[in-house]
């Protein structure tokens, strides 16, 4: 019998609604298929927009999109994506399978685009190959009310209020893709170029995110951090509101890294084993942050993780195309969970990629649309946005088919939303064993429990033929004795429990 205990009055901290983010690259058919279609396309849009992966998106109440890189916002000219499309240049998308990019989704629609999901934006400014006046002028031309040319610019090509641009990240990752840099020089760079970073209007503030670390760069985030300290006295908080960190899990090697639907039982427990070292990652950079940081000023950004196989058979391979199963739901769940129990520091987050891309929560083909078995996770875990962390633990015992790949069986989160329901979400990370639970609740008084339950064998998946394979249901098998709540969780199986 495992024990979950709940404190429902020792609130830890807001979760931000930012944790449950996505990003959105130019990158294989994320953005062009995926979300944009165009205007005269016969698939139904809005203004371009695909009308079913909107609605899809808003259900799961997406909060906030980084666009339009990764990798391709350190070669993104923004002025290539403004104007007339007919008119608008077109380039060789060198990181992304060497396509044509002609540009026809840019800034307008960028923005008409989180209009429709009614999220926030996060922009992703051009560092590697770009300029202080290109990034200072897209800022202007994005959020400027005044009189200026780059207001004037817009307001030829159609758009005569400025937009709200709440993140901006200073580049990506500018030790690899984004320049090659060394962290001094890279910072340096940044406390350059956020200078230009302008805020138009008081009322509404551009969190600045800094590049952070690839993985355990430890040195990267050491560096950065003691760059923006001065001998004038100010901090690495003067000068930024967050740092990045990429992590991908990757169950085999770079060059080799496994297939997203065919694999054995120990290649899930070492993509689990190798997701849970997320805690590690953020305890140690968090530990460097507070060395510069104590009073957690600067917020962690994971803005770019999920799972990173290999392309599915047929397609391009720089389109980074592939399946989800029921063990991308476990990863996400267990990601989501520690994002939530550390959100003293982690901030916001970004699942790369939101459709077609990676660990997709959408799968399109022409008319066609999937929700993946990732995308139900983070429709059930909407209900810890913007709710307090409360204190919960649960007895873990170590599962696994080798000792160098042991797991944790159960991985959980518990939060309070405004309207005092209590939301626990539990993951069960073994493929084979279920587990009686006992989730004990203190200092809450409730009357009514509702649950839902996404489970399968750790294969599973959603196809075009079969696009219901894997979904939630409701869970009716939750039982109340006195303040303790007496389930049995399946294998391979993620639940949310709402307490009333």
């Amino acid at each position: 019998m495992a024990k979950l205990y709940v404190n429902a009055k020792n609130k830890k901290g807001k979760i931000n609604k930012e944790i449950y983010g996505h990003f959105s690259e130019h990158l294989g058919r994320c953005i062009y298929e995926g979300i944009y279609v165009g205007e005269n396309s016969n698939i139904p849009n809005v203004n371009g927009m695909r009308t079913d992966v909107v609605e899809a998106l808003k259900e799961m109440k997406v909060p906030v999109l980084r666009w339009p890189g990764g990798c391709f916002a350190d070669e993104y000219h923004w002025k290539d994506g403004i104007g007339q499309k007919e008119t608008r240049k077109k380039m060789i998308n060198t990181h992304w399978g060497g396509v044509v990019e002609d540009n026809s989704f840019g800034t307008h629609e960028f923005f008409e685009l989180c209009s429709q999901l009614g999220c926030e934006t996060y922009i992703n400014g051009n560092v590697g190959s770009g300029t202080v006046q290109e990034m200072s002028e897209w800022v202007e031309y994005m959020t400027f009310n005044g009189l200026s040319p780059m207001t004037e610019e817009r307001r030829k090509n159609g758009r005569d209020e400025p937009w709200t641009v709440n993140f901006f990240g200073v580049g990506n990752e500018n030790w690899g893709c984004g320049g090659n840099m060394r962290p001094e020089h890279y910072a340096n760079e940044y406390r350059r170029y956020q200078t230009y970073v302008r805020v138009y209007d008081p009322k509404k503030p551009i969190y600045k995110v800094a590049c952070g670390a690839n993985v355990d760069d430890y040195h990267w985030t050491e560096m950065v951090l003691e760059t923006c300290s001065d001998y004038m006295g100010r901090k690495p908080y003067d000068f930024m509101n967050g740092l990045s960190l990429h992590y991908y899990t990757v169950p085999g090697t770079w060059d080799k890294k496994g297939s997203a639907t065919e694999f054995d039982e120990k290649e899930y427990y070492v993509t689990l084993k190798r997701t849970l070292r997320m805690e590690e990652l953020i305890n140690g950079h968090g530990a460097i942050m507070d060395k510069y940081d104590p009073d957690k000023k600067i917020g962690l950004i994971i803005d770019e993780w999920g799972n990173w196989f290999d392309v599915e058979p047929g397609t391009n391979p720089g389109f980074l195309y592939q399946q989800n199963t029921m063990r991308d739901a476990i990863v996400a769940a267990i990601n989501l969970n520690l994002f939530n129990k550390h959100c003293d520091r982690v901030k916001m987050a970004n699942i790369a990629q939101m459709v077609n891309v990676l660990q997709s929560v959408i799968l399109t083909e022409g008319e066609k649309m999937i929700k993946t078995p990732t995308y139900h996770v983070f429709n059930m875990y909407k209900h810890h946005q913007d709710a307090e962390l409360v204190d919960s633990v649960i007895d873990t015992e170590e599962i696994g088919i080798d000792r160098d790949n042991m797991v944790p069986n159960l991985n959980e989160s518990v939060s309070m939303a405004e309207d005092g329901i209590l939301n626990i979400t539990i993951t069960n990370l073994s493929v084979t064993d279920s587990y009686p639970v006992e989730a004990v609740i203190l200092e809450k008084d409730f009357t009514e429990t509702f649950a839902e339950l996404l489970t399968g064998n750790m294969k599973d998946h959603n196809t075009f033929d079969q696009p219901d394979a894997v979904r939630t249901e409701k869970f009716d098998k939750v039982s109340v004795d006195g303040n303790t709540l007496k389930f049995t969780i399946p294998p391979c199986s993620v639940i949310h429990i709402s307490v009333k």
